[in-house]
Formats: C-alpha cells, sequence, structure tokens
C-alpha cells in the first residue's frame, strides 16, 4: 500500500471513529428495523392527529458538499439531463474550445489574427482520478463558462486561471494542463457507487442549480438566508446586494478584497424565522481545515482552521446579527454533537452540515473520502430513532469549474448559478425518482418554511425584520417544490445501509496534495 493510500484509510478511519461508537450507523451490520412499521410507531410522542403531507417530516438535514457539476457526477446516470452523446442522451458529444488554443492565441497573437482557421476542443471524457482539480468558479468565471447560453468556456476559463497555486483553494484559480483540463471529465457509477446508489434507491434531482452566480461564500450565505450583501453597520436597512465579494471574514485574501475586521451580516437569516416560531435547529460543523480563499489575486493561500467556534467562509451563521440577538450562537455545535442527538432520537427540526476540508470533495480533496464521510453521516441518521420523521438533503454548493451543459435559468441579477448535483433521500422519498423540476438551494428554505411556520417567507414585507433584499426567493415563479419528490402515502422505508469504504474504480493520487492541508 502506497504511503499517500495508508494516510488515506487514516483519514477514513478518523471520519468513522467520529461517529462515536454508532458501528451500525457507520455501517455495522445490526438487525434493521422492519419496513412495515405504522404510523403509531413513526411518531410515538405526537399529541393530537397524526402528521399528515409535508408534516411527516419532523427532522430536515441539508448536509453540503463542495464543488461539483452535476455532469461531473451524474453526466451519465440512466434517463438523467445528463452529457449529450453519452448514456442515451440526445445529441452529439460537445467539443469545447481549448484551453490550449486559447493561450496559444494569447502568446502569439500574430499567427492567429485569422481566428476562425483555428481548431481545437475539448470533448468531455471519464475521469477515473480520485483528486481533481478544477477550475475558476468566481462569478466572472461562471458568466464566461456559460457564455451566452453556448456553456462552451469552461476549458478557456481553467486556462486563463490562476497558476502554480500553492493549493487550488482560489476560486480564481484553475487546474492541470491546459491541453485536457480536468473541468472537462466525468465520473460514473463505478467510481461513485454510493451517491449512484442512493439516487437509483431514492432520488436524483437533475435540474438542481446553485443559488448564485459564485463561489463558496455567497453560495453558503445563500443557503441560511437566500441572499448575499454587504452591511455598512448593524442595521438590516444598510445592507446591499454583493453577488461576488459579500464581506469575507478577517485576513482572507489580498488586495482590495482583504478584510481586517469581522463581517456583520445584518440581514435576516431563516434561524430568525426559526426562533421565531419556537422551531429547533442546529448548524453541524466538521472540525478541521476549511480550504477556500477569499476572491482575488492569491496564487496561495492557507487553509483556515475550522471549527463550531471558528465563523468561516462555511461556517458564516456567526458573522449574523440576528443570531446574537436570538441568543443563539450555542446552535452553532460541532458535528459530534450531531452523532449524539442521533443516537438518542434528538435531532432538531432542521439541520445544516457542512464539512471541512478533508472530507469536503473540494478539490484537490479525494472524492472516495467525501464519499466515505456523506455515507456515514447518511447511515447515523438512518439508524437513529428519527429516522422515520427524517428528509436528508444532500447538495454541492457550486460547480468547481467543471464542465456542465445546461444552461442556468435566470431568476434575478444573482443567479441562478450553474447546475451541481441534488439528492433527497427520506422514508417517505419516491424510489428511483429523477426529479426535473428546476431547483435551487432556495427549495430547501421554502420546504422548512412549509413544513414549520407555516409558509412565512424571508420577505422584509412580512417577516418583521425587513431588509432590502432584491428577491423574494422562494417565491419564485421558476422554483420547483421539493413535496414532489416524496409519497406521504407510502409506509416509511426501511434504512439502506452502506458501506462507507465502497469498491471503486477511482485511480490513487500518486502524491495527493489533499495530504498537505491539514
Amino acid at each position: 500500500m502506497s504511503g499517500a493510500r495508508a494516510r488515506w484509510w487514516l483519514t477514513a478511519a478518523a471520519i468513522v471513529a467520529a461517529c462515536l461508537g454508532l458501528a451500525v450507523a457507520c455501517g455495522g451490520g445490526s438487525k434493521q428495523p422492519p419496513a412495515h412499521a405504522q404510523l403509531k410507531k413513526v411518531f410515538p410522542r405526537t399529541r393530537g392527529p397524526i402528521p399528515s403531507g409535508i408534516h411527516k417530516i419532523r427532522h430536515i438535514v441539508i448536509i453540503m458538499q463542495e464543488n461539483r457539476s452535476f455532469d461531473n457526477y451524474f453526466g451519465t446516470y440512466p434517463g438523467a439531463d445528463g452529457i449529450p452523446g453519452l448514456a442515451g442522451n440526445p445529441g452529439p458529444l460537445p467539443c469545447i474550445p481549448s484551453g490550449a488554443v486559447h493561450l496559444a492565441r494569447r502568446r502569439h497573437r500574430h499567427r492567429f489574427r485569422g481566428l476562425g482557421q483555428v481548431q481545437g476542443c475539448l470533448k468531455p471524457y471519464h475521469d477515473r482520478r480520485d483528486e481533481n482539480l478544477g477550475g475558476p468558479h468566481s462569478a466572472r468565471s461562471a458568466l464566461k463558462s456559460i457564455n451566452g447560453g453556448l456553456m462552451n468556456g469552461f476549458a478557456i476559463q481553467a486556462a486563463k486561471g490562476l497558476h502554480n497555486c500553492a493549493q487550488a483553494f482560489n476560486p480564481a484559480c484553475a487546474s492541470g494542463s491546459a491541453s485536457k483540463p480536468d473541468v472537462m471529465g466525468y465520473h460514473t457509477g463505478a467510481d461513485i457507487p454510493n451517491y449512484w446508489g442512493y439516487a437509483r434507491n431514492f432520488v436524483l434531482q437533475d435540474h438542481m442549480f446553485e443559488s448564485t452566480l459564485a463561489w463558496s461564500l455567497p453560495a453558503h450565505l445563500y443557503m441560511v438566508s437566500a441572499w448575499s450583501a454587504r452591511c455598512a453597520n448593524s442595521d438590516p436597512a444598510t445592507c446591499k446586494n454583493a453577488l461576488d465579494h459579500p464581506q469575507p471574514p478577517p485576513d482572507y485574501g489580498h488586495g482590495r478584497f482583504r478584510s481586517t475586521t469581522p463581517p456583520d451580516y445584518a440581514w435576516t437569516d431563516l434561524t430568525y424565522l426559526l426562533h421565531k416560531h419556537h422551531v429547533s435547529w442546529r448548524y453541524y460543523v466538521l472540525k478541521g481545515p476549511e480550504p477556500d480563499c477569499v476572491l482575488d489575486t492569491a496564487i496561495a493561500c492557507a487553509p483556515v482552521a475550522q471549527g463550531a467556534k471558528t465563523p468561516g467562509i462555511w461556517n458564516p451563521l456567526p458573522y449574523f446579527e440576528d443570531v446574537h440577538q436570538d441568543g443563539q450562537v450555542g446552535d452553532i455545535q460541532s458535528l459530534s454533537k450531531f452523532f449524539t442527538a442521533a443516537r438518542h432520537g434528538n435531532l432538531p427540526a432542521v439541520s445544516w452540515i457542512v464539512p471541512n476540508g478533508h472530507v469536503s470533495e473540494h478539490p484537490p480533496a479525494l472524492i472516495s473520502a467525501g464519499q466515505t464521510y456523506i455515507t456515514g453521516l447518511i447511515n447515523t441518521i438512518m439508524q437513529s430513532p428519527d429516522w422515520k420523521s427524517t428528509a436528508i438533503f444532500v447538495a454541492w454548493d457550486d460547480w468547481g469549474g467543471f464542465y456542465d451543459h445546461v444552461v442556468p435559468p435566470i431568476v434575478d441579477h444573482n443567479g441562478y448559478g450553474l447546475r451541481v448535483p441534488g439528492l433527497v433521500i427520506s422514508p417517505y422519498a419516491k424510489r428511483g425518482y429523477i426529479d426535473h423540476q428546476t431547483l435551487s438551494f432556495d427549495a430547501y428554505l421554502k420546504f422548512i418554511e412549509d413544513d414549520f411556520l407555516g409558509g412565512q417567507r424571508l420577505d422584509p414585507r412580512t417577516d418583521g425584520r425587513p431588509d432590502p433584499r432584491p428577491t423574494v426567493r422562494e417565491d419564485a415563479p421558476q422554483l420547483g417544490n421539493l413535496v414532489h419528490d416524496f409519497n406521504f402515502n407510502q409506509a416509511p422505508r426501511r434504512p439502506m445501509i452502506l458501506p462507507v469504504r465502497p469498491k471503486t474504480d477511482l485511480v490513487e493520487p500518486l502524491l495527493s496534495s489533499f495530504f498537505r492541508i491539514g
């Protein structure tokens, strides 16, 4: 076994050990609960009428991973809107302009005055590597990759991105060689068998779009508040739209986007409404490195230590004014608390879970490490007493520079962003269903609001804490409804416990930079 692989297994073992002794929840073999559980057993603590419809879901768990496009993970999934020309999808196989040609044009312009004579393009290819590097994923890169709907700028953006980055954590950084950047690679079910297994047995969403045209920080702000802004002070009225550059945590980045003071996120996030309606919530953070850097011209940036008490790009809630005003900073907790709550059947109504850099799938973290981590989380929930009333939503926060062929819908000047994978796992989820609705992370907020808040929205006109957000995203006419992914008339389905270390066709890196981020 190579040294790199040995260290990977040590990391995987640590992830599994984090389940606090839940051997079954992390892939053990204890007896599974019966499939024919009656509703009175599902809701033993319910007083009054047994819940119906969406209200059978009493626990919502949102698991957010990092930096993958839909085509990168599910572009060849049968029946999904995948890569044209592959897996029975209609149309010719795309061949997009090569970044190498772009560089040649830029470096030798006198030779390429007749640009129409330049030949060269890149096609999607099966990438079996466990370690990917991706490409630039700022708002500017998104627009250039979309290229007016042609969806052909990904390789050029990879070529134009910052190279020789000490760590590929900056959203402006690019990957590999310009002649064959891995942004054009895709993975199959043999590479990520557990993710495809969840899709086959539960719900795959093939039109889930990042809420905004940007990178990790705006994506995570949208995940909890449906907006990304900069505020002059603690007054929500001073907040202004900030698509790509909300105020970052201190000491991130360089140049004009570097911040030396903590952000003040004064606009309203969902926890304000949850607290107002006495709905429990937790934001669980896995301790470790947080790899993203602020978007700027930095070639290298060191990973930042992350924990429940260390706010950052993946953990923005401690910077929200209303979280402090409501006295709920303590509801931002270590992931170890999640495992304890799951074991005892004490999951809150709403949980968000964010990874650390090792298991995030954010390049260059290993795909296999992320799959192990996600499988452990899902196994834990499935073996919890709360499984029978839980809905799990899994998504990836942005596209990471990877190719996708679907043009994002326009909901406002902030988004939607590019397409990302989305999974729904629940005892009430439809089996093997592919949801073709137009969705974004806003649909998670909408589902929570419809389930627990009587349909109350993050709406400045009605929520009691007005801010100048441009759009009430949950009410956007383009947005689908996650209720369609469920069959609430069926008996709750039994757990599907998967191995946390499945056999895959992924090729281990010879010298993985994954082991240089801790």
